[in-house]
C-alpha cells in the first residue's frame, strides 16, 4: 500500500553497522557519584558506537544533566542513550513533571567552561540539539552531543509534553465499543513502548527534518491515530494497575471515521517493529504478546464499527495464533 514508503527514509553508513543502543537504561543514585557513573557508562557506548569524537561533550552534557536532576529533580533517575549512530541522542529522566529553565545566553564560552555545574548553559554548549519531554510521570532532558565544545552556536531547547490530553467529546455519530477483557498489565507496558517509538519519531522531526524529511510526515501519522482512541483508556489502565486488577472491562466511544485510520495503522505498526529489529528506528520492538494485544485492541475498534459483536481479549484470533507459535 502507499503508505509503507513512508516509514522509509535514507540510512547513512554508519547506521547499517549493528547498534548497541537498545539496551536497558543505567539506573542513578541520587548521590554525588551518579554522574561519574552516568558520565563512565555514556563514554562506553560512544567507544562501542565509533564516536569517540563525541566523547568530551557526550561526558559533559551528561555529568550536567545527572547533576541538575540530581539537584532539582525526583527519583528514580535514569540514563540511556537512543537515537541512531550518526545522531546519538543521551537521556537524563527524573520523577519531577517540572520542566527545566532554558539557560540565559552567555557572551563568554571560555568563561563559561570555567566552572562545573553550569548545568543547562554548558548542555547547549556541547549540543547540536537538546531539549525535554515532560510526562505525566516525570520528565526526558535529551542531547545531541556536538563534536567540540563551544565550536558552534549553542542549540536552542527543543520542550515538548506527552502529558494526558482532555477526554475527547464525540459526535453524535459515534459508535460505542465494548472492550471485554483488557490485559491491564500488557496495556501498561504497550503504552511505554509507544511512548518511546512516538518520542524516536518527534525527535528526529523536530532535531533533523533535513536529514529525515519523511519524520515529519510520520509524526503526523501518529498524531492523527492518537485523535482516534479514546483518552479515557488510558486512564482506566492506569486506575487499574494501581488497584491491582489484571483485566478490565469498558465501555468507550469512537468516531466511525477511525476504521481506516486503525486498519493502516495495524501495518504501520508491524513494519515499526521490523525496522526497530534493524535497528533503523532505535526503540524496542513490540513483544508477540504486546502485539497480540495490540492487533485485538484495534481490531476492536474496527471490527465493533462495522458492526460485529465484541471478542474478549483471551478469546481472540491474536491470542489464539500467539499459543499455536509458542507450540510449535
Amino acid at each position: 500500500m502507499g503508505n509503507r514508503a513512508a516509514l522509509v527514509y535514507p540510512l547513512r553508513p554508519a547506521e547499517r553497522a549493528p547498534l548497541p543502543l537498545n539496551r536497558d537504561p543505567l539506573s542513578l543514585s541520587q548521590t554525588p557519584r551518579a554522574a561519574a557513573d552516568a558520565r563512565h557508562w555514556v563514554a562506553h557506548i560512544c567507544r562501542e558506537l565509533g564516536r569517540e569524537d563525541l566523547l568530551e561533550c557526550a561526558e559533559l552534557g551528561t555529568s550536567e544533566l545527572v547533576a541538575n536532576a540530581i539537584l532539582h529533580g525526583l527519583e528514580p533517575i535514569t540514563v540511556r542513550v537512543r537515537g541512531t549512530a550518526t545522531h546519538p541522542r543521551i537521556e537524563v529522566s527524573d520523577g519531577s513533571s517540572e520542566a527545566p529553565v532554558p539557560p540565559v545566553a552567555t557572551a563568554d564560552p571560555d568563561d563559561l567552561l570555567a566552572t562545573f555545574g553550569r548545568g543547562l548553559s554548558i548542555v547547549a554548549m556541547a549540543a547540536v540539539a537538546w531539549g525535554a519531554s515532560i510526562e505525566d510521570n516525570g520528565k526526558v532532558v535529551w542531547f545531541e552531543p556536538a563534536t567540540g565544545v563551544g565550536d558552534h552556536e549553542a542549540a536552542e531547547p527543543v520542550f515538548d509534553s506527552l502529558t494526558e490530553p482532555d477526554v475527547t467529546t464525540r459526535s453524535d455519530h459515534a459508535v460505542a465499543v465494548r472492550l471485554l477483557g483488557l490485559d491491564v498489565p500488557l496495556a501498561f507496558s504497550l503504552s511505554r513502548q509507544y511512548a518511546d517509538l512516538r518520542r524516536e519519531l518527534r525527535l528526529l522531526a523536530v532535531a533533523h527534518q533535513d536529514a529525515y524529511p519523511l519524520a515529519a510526515n510520520l509524526s503526523a501519522m501518529f498524531s492523527s491515530y492518537e485523535r482516534q482512541l479514546p483518552s479515557e483508556v488510558s486512564f482506566a489502565v492506569k486506575r487499574a494497575r494501581r488497584d491491582g486488577s489484571e483485566a478490565i472491562d469498558l465501555d468507550v466511544t469512537v468516531e466511525p471515521e477511525a476504521a481506516p485510520i486503525l486498519r493502516t495503522m495495524l501495518e504501520m505498526f508491524d513494519l515499526a517493529d521490523a525496522f526497530c529489529k534493524a535497528e533503523r528506528l532505535l526503540s524496542i520492538q513490540r513483544t508477540p504478546e504486546q502485539r497480540a494485544f495490540h492487533v485485538w485492541y484495534l481490531s476492536e475498534y474496527i471490527r465493533q464499527i462495522d458492526g460485529e459483536a465484541p471478542v474478549n481479549f483471551r478469546q481472540s484470533e491474536p491470542v489464539r495464533s500467539l499459543g499455536d507459535q509458542q507450540v510449535s
